[in-house]
């Protein structure tokens, strides 16, 4: 016989959710995406054995494992990993019933974490800390930076935002920040005036950041057109191109936004690269952990306006 519901059951969602600790749903998650207890213990404010006592709890009570020893580190049952989304979802919901006061810049004194490579921090860095200074005085700005982001730079650490270049893979969603250009540049007498672009890559010594010789676009470019040239010097930063070919003489490829932010520091001369070359934009990833929409709001539109006041516009 088919029972009618009279909405007294006593099997409710509800009525079994009464009898759950939901102040275990917080370290859960931060367990679930940490994968350690000490992590996890740091990023909630327990301590490591308050939160190993409360993985035993969630063990028992969810009749899993959850987190299991694997090598060096942790990895999540089968069971663990489907609740991550909904775990995450559920809090955020929750937290938006709460309504905790919105981020107010005036007042506001987080740490403002933004992470890219020591050259993206080197174009942004200054419009950035002025327009954070000026628009939240009391908070902190912190800059880290990468050669190449790992997996847990999105995430840890109390990182916000990352910038990173198109081409380099990350595993959130992406926005383009803005877009940059390869150019090249010499020292201002190191060839006659009238000489083209071309004619500095063909006849220059090159200046060239090691690691990057073979996989970069304009090099595969010059290769691909057969165009001879010499590399005069190999360094272990690109950061260091400019500074060595305007006393040095020679010629480099570079980002325009770089040479930009450069342009006073070292005289040199910049002409557009002689052939197409794929984009160069630079992606903002949000840390998807980041549930407060108004300080993701305020912190985009510094991005942003940081971006416009820092790279030069194409010719």
């Amino acid at each position: 016989m088919r029972r009618v519901d009279d909405g007294q059951s006593d099997a409710s969602g509800l009525d079994r959710l009464a009898s759950v600790d939901l102040n275990l749903l917080v370290p859960l998650l931060a367990l679930l995406e940490e994968r350690s207890v000490t992590r996890a213990a740091a990023r909630v404010g327990l301590s490591q054995p308050a939160m190993s006592h409360a993985l035993g709890r969630m063990r028992r009570l969810l009749g899993d494992e959850l987190l299991v020893r694997h090598g060096a580190g942790m990895t999540l049952t089968p069971r663990a990993a489907e609740l991550v989304v909904p775990l995450r979802q559920a809090l955020e919901h929750a937290g938006r019933v709460v309504r905790f006061p919105g981020f107010d810049p005036a007042t506001d004194r987080r740490t403002i974490t933004v992470a890219s490579t020591t050259s993206t921090a080197f174009v942004l860095g200054s419009a950035l800390a002025r327009l954070v200074a000026q628009g939240a005085p009391q908070a902190t700005l912190r800059l880290r930076t990468f050669a190449v982001p790992a997996e847990s730079d999105f995430t840890s650490g109390g990182v916000d935002a990352v910038l990173l270049s198109e081409g380099v893979p990350a595993p959130y969603p992406r926005e383009r920040l803005y877009d940059d250009r390869w150019v090249v540049v010499a020292a201002p007498d190191a060839a006659p005036v009238d000489a083209t672009a071309l004619d500095l890559l063909r006849d220059l010594p090159h200046v060239v950041f090691e690691e990057g010789l073979r996989s970069s676009a304009p090099y595969v470019a010059l290769d691909d057109h057969r165009i001879p040239y010499r590399v005069g010097q190999l360094v272990p930063d690109n950061m260091l191109i400019p500074a060595l070919v305007a006393p040095v003489g020679g010629v480099a490829v570079h980002r325009a936004s770089v040479i930009g932010a450069m342009s006073e520091m070292f005289p040199l001369r910049v002409a557009e690269f002689p052939y197409p070359l794929p984009g160069l934009g630079i992606d903002l990833v949000w840390n998807p952990r980041l549930a407060d929409a108004s300080f993701i709001d305020w912190l985009g539109a510094v991005l942003v306006e940081a971006a416009r006041l820092s790279v030069p516009a194409a010719p």
